[in-house]
């Protein structure tokens, strides 16, 4: 099974050109299955497992596993998408001729509506890193870049100084499967930005020159490339600072994004676009978000509400 989890994960990198967070996804949720069908003994050693005999029972027993365990049912729906995309490959490889994965029923998921700042919180979350210091001036800067855009934040530590095109006030940003896009960022991202740029080669020279990275354009404390868990930290430092700001993660800053431009009078169609969503249903869940706005404000407003 090892060499079709392999041949699978090959597949994802080179034709279908996955990012490298799913590939890692993937990769964790089929060898937590093979972990499950064939356990490895003390030595590391497993039993081998004929492709062939498993079936929806057997994925059926590793999803009941889980539920015992407590897990997530978008985890568990998760690792059964992985299931059905790499059944899927075997049978279109030849190697099977049906996908037992199909036969399993996905958990039902509650649908949550996505968590957002209001606009004064937004700002007040934004302003609150204290720029007298480089890495002061770098927290600016990126909260001005997540809100001005709306990108995600894998895709904002992956952006080089080549992509940022200040005269026209633009960001050219790889989404998911390296999908390219052209982002307009607002005065105040682009002032926050320049002054940051100012200070930044302070922050490079930190590393040692075998590991500068002088393409990258958000730098951490070590002078390399930030990461995606870094600004995650980052974020919660100042999530702290602000008292009246709660339950928000990195990507509630992408959710406040949509839901204000939505609640301006954006349309769904090119708010789409921005956020880099593939389907428009994906967009749609903000639309119940900004409902749910109106419906405060009716209920707060109205007399006789």
């Amino acid at each position: 099974m090892q060499k079709y989890i392999d041949d699978f994960v090959a597949h994802l990198k080179y034709e279908r050109n996955v990012s490298e967070h799913t590939l890692r996804n993937y990769v964790s949720d089929l060898m937590q299955f093979y972990d499950d069908v064939a356990p490895a003994d003390s030595e590391g050693n497993r039993r081998e497992v004929e492709i062939k005999q498993i079936d929806h029972i057997t994925i059926r027993e590793f999803m009941a596993k889980l539920y015992a365990k407590s897990k997530k049912k978008t985890s568990i729906a998760r690792k059964l998408a992985t299931l059905r995309t790499f059944f899927k490959f075997l049978c279109r490889e030849q190697i099977l001729d049906h996908n037992p994965a199909r036969l399993v029923s996905t958990p039902r998921i509650d649908k949550k509506l996505p968590n957002y700042l209001t606009i004064e919180d937004a700002v007040k979350l934004i302003e609150t890193p204290e720029t007298d210091s480089a890495l002061g001036k770098r927290d600016r800067s990126i909260l001005e870049m997540l809100y001005s855009t709306g990108m995600r934040v894998s895709e904002l530590t992956g952006l080089n100084l080549t992509d940022c095109d200040f005269e026209n006030q633009t960001v050219r940003v790889k989404g998911k499967r390296k999908r390219e896009r052209i982002l307009p960022f607002g005065t105040q991202a682009r002032e926050a930005l320049s002054k940051y740029l100012g200070v930044r080669g302070e922050i490079l020279m930190i590393a040692p020159e075998a590991e500068r990275e002088p393409l990258a354009l958000y730098l951490n404390y070590q002078g390399t490339r930030i990461t995606t868990r870094s600004v995650g930290r980052m974020i919660d430092k100042y999530i702290k600072i602000c008292s009246n700001v709660h339950h928000i993660s990195p990507h509630s800053l992408r959710h406040s994004f949509a839901t204000h431009l939505l609640d301006a009078g954006a349309d769904l169609r090119s708010i789409q676009e921005l956020l880099g969503h593939v389907r428009l249903s994906t967009t749609q869940v903000y639309t119940h978000v900004s409902i749910q706005h109106l419906f405060d404000v009716y209920n707060k407003a109205h007399p006789k509400a």
